[in-house]
């Protein structure tokens, strides 16, 4: 039955709406870690970017829609020789960016990689920036492209603290998305009220599912999603700067909005939710503090619950090679939310399967002493059966501690434990790994780090000399900052 409305007037925007308008506009950025976090989760996304490169099941899929395509002042897609529309470029870039579960992550009631917005900033600010001065203008800098990626973490992180997506069934690309429009509009131009316009668009159209996450269905979708989702923020910025209208209580409308259609729900997990608890809960305003408290993915291509137990294997490794088959139990000790995710039995039918098996990454690097994204592909599972006989011996167990540390806003630990028990009775100790280390408490020993990975990924795509030249860039961050965006990226082309 339709909802009656006595008086048929246009209300103002949704107030969250409105907040997100405000703070894109608004905010002026004064954290230099923030700056600072920017500049290395750049260098960080862009070299998962070009390191996925090298897998054809993700180049298969860059590229323009129609063969042959030229467009003037196209936007180009770092590590290709492409130059396109910035929607399709959005989507090539946030392909890249995501495609080996590499870079970084964002934990809370929802789940998700900030960096994947960059899709759509750098395709935008390219795109302007060459425009700008084919007409004797002066481009955008490289500044405004950090200012927009602490902006785009800020909302989709602080939307995630409190506001689970996934347990409703709907997958995180949809903060990609919101983020990405907000930050898009702002970049092309856009008012308040276009800003506004556009977001309200982003949270009516049609949400991804978290289906091709999980078992039985993990697939390879998952990795060229938020591409999707960032490419669909430029389509709806374009839309609007157009003069399309927005729906002002998109989130709030009574039976047609994001709420009660998409945010109240049942699921096995909780009961109804009451209508007062269907709607968005905010732990803290938007500042910069999901930039400064991002998460690093710098040791392994694993999606990050499963980071501490990748390095508790590490560390275990050389005890237990030589005794794999002397192995009775392996118990990891781990928190709720990665039990839910990705602890999987069975078979695992593709890499998108295994790099989301918590299992799968925790007996490769004890087998194995490393895990690389080519232990995800198909050759390597096959060619080596000790994988799926490791897996076999795992018990995997709730640590409540661990869990309430998760979520603790001080905390934001994702720990993991692993103890090896041997057929005659004896075992390892148990070596327990509470911040991964790409989290902010271990920032002086992860940077070092992470510069060494920017390095060994610009290597798979350039030549050493180009290399060098974009990693001394990046790591100068008055030099980087005022550099135009276009001459930034006429280095990363082919």
């Amino acid at each position: 039955m339709s909802a009656n409305y006595d008086v048929n007037e246009r209300p103002d925007y949704d107030q969250v709406i409105q907040d997100i308008a405000d703070y894109v506009i608004d905010y002026q950025i004064d954290s230099e870690e923030a700056w600072d976090t920017a500049r290395n989760c750049l260098m960080d996304t862009l070299g998962c970017g070009l390191l996925a490169l090298r897998f054809p099941e993700c180049a298969k899929h860059l590229g323009p829609l129609v063969e042959g395509t030229v467009v003037p002042h196209g936007a180009r897609v770092p590590g290709t020789q492409f130059r396109l529309d910035p929607v399709k470029a959005a989507w090539d870039i946030g392909c890249i960016v995501r495609w080996l579960d590499f870079n970084d992550t964002w934990l809370a009631a929802e789940w998700g990689h900030p960096s994947d917005n960059l899709g759509g900033i750098l395709a935008i600010t390219d795109f302007i920036s060459q425009r700008r001065v084919a007409q004797g203008q002066s481009p955008l800098s490289m500044r405004k492209v950090l200012e927009a990626m602490i902006k785009a973490h800020e909302i989709q992180g602080i939307i995630a603290l409190e506001n689970s997506f996934n347990r409703v069934g709907l997958d995180h690309v949809v903060l990609v998305k919101v983020a990405s429009t907000a930050v898009v509009t702002w970049l092309m131009g856009g008012n308040r009220e276009q800003i506004m316009a556009a977001v309200s668009q982003a949270w009516v159209d049609g949400q991804s599912l978290r289906t091709y996450r999980h078992a039985p269905n993990a697939g390879s979708r998952k990795s060229w999603a938020a591409g999707d989702a960032t490419s669909r923020a430029v389509r709806l910025a374009d839309l609007t700067l157009l003069g399309e209208m927005g729906i002002p209580s998109a989130l709030t409308a009574s039976q047609w909005g994001f709420y009660d259609v998409l945010f109240n729900k049942t699921n096995k997990d909780q009961k109804i939710k009451a209508p007062e608890d269907a709607k968005f809960k905010f732990q803290r305003d938007y500042g910069s503090y999901v930039m400064e408290n991002i998460l690093f993915k710098i040791s392994f291509p694993a999606e990050f619950h499963a980071q501490t137990a990748c390095e508790a294997a590490v560390t275990l490794h050389e005890q237990v090679k030589d005794r794999l088959d002397q192995i009775e139990k392996i118990v990891i000790t781990t928190h709720e939310s990665a039990i839910r995710i990705i602890s999987k039995k069975g078979n695992l039918a593709n890499p998108a399967d295994r790099d989301h098996c918590l299992q799968y990454m925790a007996a490769v690097p004890l087998a194995f002493g490393n895990l690389t994204a080519d232990h995800y592909e198909d050759e390597f599972h096959r060619a080596n059966p000790i994988i799926d006989e490791l897996r076999e011996k795992m018990e995997v167990v709730e640590d409540k501690q661990y869990s309430e540390d998760y979520h603790n806003p001080e905390k934001r630990s994702i720990a993991n434990a692993m103890q090896i028990f041997f057929k005659d009775g004896s075992c390892t100790d148990q070596v327990e790994v509470e911040y991964p280390i790409g989290h902010r408490r271990r920032r002086k020993e992860g940077i070092p780090v992470l510069e060494n990975k920017f390095r060994q990924n610009l290597a798979t795509r350039f030549p050493a000399g180009r290399s060098k030249l974009i990693f001394d860039l990046c790591k100068d961050k008055h030099h980087l900052q005022s550099m135009p965006v276009n001459e930034f990226m006429d280095l990363l082309v082919i």
